[in-house]
C-alpha cells in the first residue's frame, strides 16, 4: 500500500518544478542538435546529438513521457556506440542495431501509452538501423523523412515545447546542410569520418 502513495507523490514533486525549467532544459538541449548537422564528420554528429537526448530524456522524465524518456536513454546508448564505429569491429556488426532495437521494442511494450509511444519507437528503430550505413546522407534522409517528423509529432503531444522546436530545425537544419555540403559530399565522407 506505501508504494502506491510513493509513486503518486514522486510525481507530484516533479510536476511540481516550475514549467519555466522543465521547458528550459528542451530549449538548452535545441542549441546541441542544431549544431550536430550543421558538422560534417559523423563523430561529432553523434556526440552532440548524445547531449540533446540526453537533456531531452531528462525533460520527458520530467514530463511523465516514459516512451520517449527511455527510447532516448537508449539513443545515448546507441550514439555513444556509434562514436566508436570505427575503432572497435564488433560496433560495425549488423546485430548490432537488431540488439538495440529489442531494447526499443521491450521499451515499447513497458511503456506503451497508446499511439503516442509508436512514435517514439518508430523513430528511435529507423534512425538506428540507418546509423549503421555510416552513411552522411543516408542519415540525414531518414531523419529527414521519418525519425524527426514522428519526434515533433510526439512532441506536440507530450507538450515539450524544446522538443518541438529541435525537431523544427533539425529539419531545416538537414536541409541546409545537404545543401551546404551536397549530396556527393556526405556520400564521401562516409569515408573517412
Amino acid at each position: 500500500m506505501h508504494e502506491k502513495h510513493s509513486i503518486p507523490s514522486e510525481r507530484r514533486e516533479r510536476r511540481m518544478m516550475p514549467q519555466a525549467v522543465v521547458q528550459g532544459i528542451g530549449f538548452v538541449a535545441v542549441a546541441a542538435f542544431i549544431l550536430s548537422y550543421q558538422i560534417k564528420s559523423n563523430r561529432w554528429l553523434f556526440l552532440l546529438q548524445l547531449i540533446g537526448s540526453a537533456l531531452f530524456c531528462l525533460q520527458f522524465f520530467l514530463l511523465d513521457a516514459f516512451s520517449g524518456c527511455l527510447s532516448l536513454a537508449v539513443n545515448i546508448l546507441r550514439n555513444a556506440l556509434m562514436m566508436k564505429y570505427r575503432d572497435w569491429s564488433w560496433v560495425r556488426q549488423k546485430w548490432c542495431p537488431a540488439v538495440i532495437t529489442v531494447l526499443f521494442t521491450v521499451i515499447l511494450i513497458f511503456t506503451w501509452n497508446g499511439p503516442a509511444s509508436l512514435l517514439a519507437f518508430a523513430a528511435s528503430v529507423s534512425s538506428t538501423f540507418v546509423y549503421w550505413t555510416n552513411s552522411p546522407r543516408n542519415i540525414r534522409l531518414v531523419n529527414l523523412v521519418c525519425a524527426s517528423p514522428c519526434w515533433l509529432i510526439y512532441d506536440v503531444i507530450v507538450h515539450s515545447w524544446g522538443g518541438l522546436l529541435s525537431e523544427s530545425i533539425t529539419l531545416i537544419s538537414i536541409l541546409v546542410s545537404l545543401i551546404r555540403f551536397g549530396w556527393k559530399g556526405l556520400a564521401e565522407d562516409a569515408k573517412g569520418s
